[in-house]
């Protein structure tokens, strides 16, 4: 990985007397994937207002290459693109007309900006459908033309907030061999998402929050070396609880001593495992 491009330096933000985020911490270098966790109301959001340049931060400094993101909002802008959750594309206009209006917000010639949209609805495979009104896309359709969108500019870092919620297991798949592909672009990406298999797949390392705090941050690998490699789940009429072992020879050896195995199963740790011991509730 390349020098942090993303950098959060004791930021918090406080609305009142709420502490929405407290002395988050964290850096991001260049070209890598980093996937941002957490139960909702866990500051995810705020956070990502934060670097966005969309919400100020109360304390703190947050930094994205060379320019400080508060005092710079301008310079930042043209630096990274944003796809939300939420349908953000204009739905009574066609696909083309979206990309042009975007490129024309950010002021980019219009030979550049005809040979962009033209190459990144090609990436998307929408090139078809670019006279198409907007509302007659799928769900997938239209969350490829929000990468489109956010590439027009040719930015550095891209912020993905759940970019797969909501769509069929065919095109989420089709959407992450996007997000891989950008990833091996150079494109430095910082990934919400609750599909704790899609974090797995995509990301280089996770950042976990929770109560406004960041309280874990590392790769899939290293947090199972951490925590365990191997899990014993003991079902039974209270519930199902949880316990981690250095690795399933030692999860297995537990088990075997055991006089009622009745309830118990030993697996391979996963990441969902580890937030939901680090948080005290699964994702919602």
């Amino acid at each position: 990985m390349g020098d942090p491009f993303l950098r959060l330096e004791n930021v918090s933000k406080t609305y009142g007397d709420l502490v929405a985020v407290r002395d988050l911490n964290l850096e991001v270098p260049a070209g890598e994937l980093l996937g941002l966790l957490g139960p909702n109301g866990a500051g995810k959001s705020t956070a990502i207002r934060m670097m966005t340049t969309l919400t100020a931060p109360t304390g703190g400094t947050i930094t994205l290459g060379d320019w400080d993101v508060a005092k710079f909002p301008q310079q930042v802008k043209r630096l990274f693109g944003v796809v939300l959750q939420q349908t953000s594309v204009d739905v009574d206009l066609t696909v083309w007309e979206n990309l042009e209006l975007h490129g024309r917000m950010h002021r980019m010639p219009q030979p550049e900006r005809a040979a962009a949209i033209a190459r990144w609805l090609e990436y998307v495979e929408l090139t078809e459908r670019r006279e198409s009104l907007v509302k007659t896309l799928s769900g997938g359709m239209k969350r490829r033309l929000q990468i489109a969108r956010a590439l027009l500019h040719q930015p550095q870092m891209l912020f993905l907030d759940e970019p797969t919620v909501g769509l069929d297991p065919q095109t989420r798949r089709r959407l992450w061999e996007i997000i891989k592909d950008l990833k091996a672009k150079g494109l430095t990406v910082l990934l919400t998402t609750h599909y704790m298999e899609e974090a797995e797949f995509l990301c280089d390392r996770v950042c976990i929050m929770d109560a406004g705090t960041i309280i874990e941050v590392g790769t899939p690998a290293a947090l199972r070396t951490k925590y365990g490699q191997a899990v014993l789940v003991h079902q039974q009429a209270g519930g199902i609880t949880y316990r981690f072992f250095p690795d399933g020879t030692a999860a297995h050896a537990h088990l075997t001593a055991q006089s009622d195995p009745t309830g118990l199963m030993v697996r391979p740790t996963t990441l969902e495992d580890i937030f939901v011991e680090l948080t005290g509730r699964g994702l919602d």
